[in-house]
């Protein structure tokens, strides 16, 4: 026992101080592994040039309203029905001079029934409820201010209406006609009517040249009354509207951009 205890203070020191010294081994860093491949910078998406034209997004009807113009299908639009009314415009000097405006008139009028009818310059149009026929005479005066011309396009059964093309001096305009009163309604282009025949809209493009207005016009169609609900003229034009439903158009938006004349298919809600 006596040895024992001897012993043990003979050790303790040394164990103690070799117990509190004791280390495992020396821990060192690890290299420093990546958890993930660092990822490049992105670049901002850029969007297409027409999604930066916001201008051409809405249109102000009325002041506090604001209709918004929206993407259109192409695919849609294209399906959707539509009438040409007139063959489409010349492309040059030559192609203008050989188009025979009368020839073509002889051959809708052909087919426009027997209240509709020309004998020589005189264009007579004979609505339902009038005794006398309507008379419009061409004046091809060389005089800016009397010179026009009436040419027969075509009826729309629809909203009752003639629509003839009038031409001036310079430029022109469409007209309708009543075919029950003989009532006169100039608008700005043939009418795309609505498939419940309530409302029809005059679309028109100049964003070129600039000398006729570009824009739409709304029609509201109450019986034999034509009432234009609103105007509007733009910087951008309005090219084959059609109805997608009785309240909503898709359009050909003309703008000018880049010093050239582009084109996209839009879709607006005119009516509310």
């Amino acid at each position: 026992m006596f040895r024992l205890r001897a012993l043990l203070l003979l050790i303790s020191p040394h164990f103690l101080l070799w117990s509190c010294s004791f280390r495992g081994p020396a821990e060192r860093m690890q290299p420093s592994v990546p958890t993930a491949t660092p990822a490049l910078p992105v670049p901002r998406p850029v969007p297409p040039r027409i999604y930066r034209l916001e201008h051409l997004d809405t249109l102000v009807q009325l002041p506090g309203r604001v209709l918004s113009i929206h993407q259109g299908s192409r695919n849609v639009y294209e399906k959707l029905p539509y009438k040409t009314w007139l063959p489409p415009d010349p492309k040059t000097e030559q192609e203008e001079q050989e188009i025979d405006l009368e020839a073509e008139e002889r051959q809708r009028l052909r087919t426009a029934g027997p209240a509709v009818k020309r004998v020589g310059s005189t264009l007579i149009l004979r609505p339902t409820a009038t005794k006398q026929p309507l008379r419009l005479v061409n004046n091809p005066a060389e005089d800016y201010e009397k010179n026009v011309n009436y040419e027969y396009v075509g009826s729309l059964p629809e909203i009752k209406q003639w629509l003839l093309s009038v031409h001036l001096y310079e430029g022109g305009y469409f007209l309708l006609i009543d075919q029950r009163t003989g009532r006169r309604t100039r608008v700005w282009s043939p009418p795309a009517v609505a498939p419940d025949g309530r409302h029809f809209v005059c679309g028109n493009s100049d964003v070129l040249a600039r000398y006729e207005p570009s824009g739409l016009q709304v029609w509201h169609v109450d019986g034999a009354k034509l009432e234009k609900l609103w105007e509007r003229q733009t910087e951008w034009g309005v090219t084959g509207p059609r109805w997608l439903d009785n309240k909503t158009i898709l359009f050909e938006q003309d703008f000018f951009d880049n010093g050239d004349v582009d084109t996209r298919v839009v879709r607006m809600k005119v009516v509310p």
